[in-house]
């Protein structure tokens, strides 16, 4: 079994950055795509951003380009949501997906194998 965690969540002011984390266990990490969601009160879960297993390609949503951040260090099994220029939009639970599949990086909830708890951000004004 896959076991996915996220950390790194928390309180911050518009502006601020966060780094989020997700290690994942029990799999063949570097042969993952892996993608971080985010699902807000009332809304529906959304895509973030996704990085292919080698790591050369990614792929975020518009409203997130150009503040956000994804990584994978391979390595540690890990992979990164760096956070800058954060926003009250921003607020939500994060979630860390991966994807076993061969194939470009996936944007689809239903695409993701493998899924985390979740880790709180607030951006608060």
């Amino acid at each position: 079994q896959v076991q996915l965690r996220e950390s790194g969540g928390g309180l911050v002011r518009p502006g601020d950055s966060l780094r989020l984390s997700c290690a994942v266990s029990g799999g063949t990490f570097s042969r993952y795509a892996m993608g971080w969601f985010r699902q807000a009160p009332g809304k529906e879960r959304e895509f973030v951003a996704g990085i292919s297993w080698g790591g050369s390609r990614t792929n975020y949503l518009n409203f997130v380009k150009g503040r956000f951040t994804i990584s994978r260090d391979n390595a540690k099994n890990t992979v990164y949501l760096q956070m800058n220029s954060l926003q009250p939009e921003d607020t939500a639970v994060y979630y860390c997906a991966a994807d076993a599949s061969v194939g470009p990086v996936p944007t689809r909830l239903y695409e993701y194998d493998y899924w985390g708890q979740g880790t709180q951000v607030t951006v608060s004004s």
